[in-house]
């Protein structure tokens, strides 16, 4: 029985968080039809952001969005385009002052597909070789601690709100003096759904017994798809904090829904907007990713995600009646195949 319980289908199966967002969404779409027949568009949420193509719905470009926030708010980043010579991308990422570890990222993609921390010039060199999209040399921001906050300001106003705050924790082990890090893994339900990129890139680990409460991280990314833990850290909203974030969103131009994500140093330095890094900012095509805290039911996660879409759906409506178009149907199923084509180049490869 126990056996039975660790198999990936069961964990699965007994676990929203891990349902395909296709079975999590489903019962949800009548109210998004109901709010496109109101908005008389199926692409009514491209209109919630201006500044951002197609609203930060889909098929934005990170390095076109990082364009917008001033430079001190965000990693010292460089363009790479698919083909570049692994050589001319080292030397691109020298001009621009960076050095290893790196982290590479397609300029279109999500679910964090593509990223990947590069330690020295070998791995980058692979890294060129496998990405068929243009991609990012980013530098690697050191800060211990990675949240997603949930922001948004109805045009015209001066207010801004928190909707959420996520705290990422990254794929990682404790050692107990005895056990290899393989065996660990096996340990956690999480992890052994992430097993086969976990033994993809960590296979020269796996048979390392770390010391007793060694911690050793081995997925260092902020991403649920790619096995982080997302614990709801909402409580932690202040008026404080409120205006931290409102101050950094209003320097954005026609920002106004969407969820950054940011590296700090601590809590505090958080609040008062020290010492932080913006890695990426998502418009439109946010999710609430606070949801996704194993203590939430699938009941709480349809409540939040209504009450977002209502927002986002006010706000896409006013800056419609405003003069902002919203994408045409035709306009808007050549972006969705062109972000599946995209999408399905870089799943095809174990990042």
């Amino acid at each position: 029985m126990r056996s039975l319980l660790k198999h990936p289908f069961v964990i699965r199966m007994l676990h929203w968080e891990y349902w395909s967002s296709t079975l999590i969404y489903l019962p949800l779409y009548p109210y998004w039809l109901w709010l496109s027949i109101r908005a008389r568009s199926f692409f009514f949420l491209t209109a919630a952001n201006p500044a951002i193509r197609n609203g930060g719905f889909i098929m934005e470009r990170k390095t076109d969005v990082y364009n917008l926030l001033p430079t001190h708010l965000y990693p010292t980043t460089v363009l790479i385009q698919n083909g570049t010579d692994a050589d001319e991308a080292l030397n691109a990422m020298q001009q621009a002052g960076i050095t290893f570890p790196i982290i590479a990222k397609p300029d279109i993609g999500e679910r964090g597909l593509g990223v990947k921390k590069i330690l020295n010039r070998d791995q980058l060199c692979d890294y060129a070789a496998r990405m068929p999209v243009p991609w990012l040399i980013q530098e690697f921001v050191p800060w211990p601690h990675e949240a997603g906050i949930f922001y948004y300001r109805l045009p015209g106003t001066d207010t801004g709100h928190i909707t959420g705050i996520v705290n990422k924790s990254p794929v990682c082990v404790t050692g107990d003096g005895t056990t290899a890090i393989a065996d660990l893994v096996k340990k956690h339900d999480r992890y052994i759904l992430q097993w086969q990129q976990i033994a993809t890139l960590c296979a020269d680990k796996l048979h390392t017994i770390p010391a007793d409460g060694e911690t050793v991280i081995l997925l260092p990314y902020g991403n649920h798809s790619r096995g982080s833990m997302f614990t709801d850290e909402t409580f932690r909203v202040t008026q404080k904090l409120t205006d931290t974030i409102h101050r950094i969103c209003s320097q954005i131009p026609e920002f106004y829904y969407g969820r950054l994500d940011i590296r700090f140093d601590s809590w505090e330095a958080l609040e008062r907007g020290e010492d932080i890094s913006i890695i990426e900012v998502n418009g439109s095509g946010s999710e609430p990713t606070h949801i996704y805290d194993p203590k939430h039911s699938i009941f709480f996660a349809w409540r939040e995600i209504i009450k977002h879409w209502k927002i986002l759906y006010t706000i896409s409506s006013m800056n419609n009646k405003k003069g902002v178009p919203y994408l045409s149907l035709s306009q808007g199923r050549k972006e969705v195949a062109s972000f599946r084509e995209i999408d399905a180049l870089l799943s095809v490869r174990v990042w």
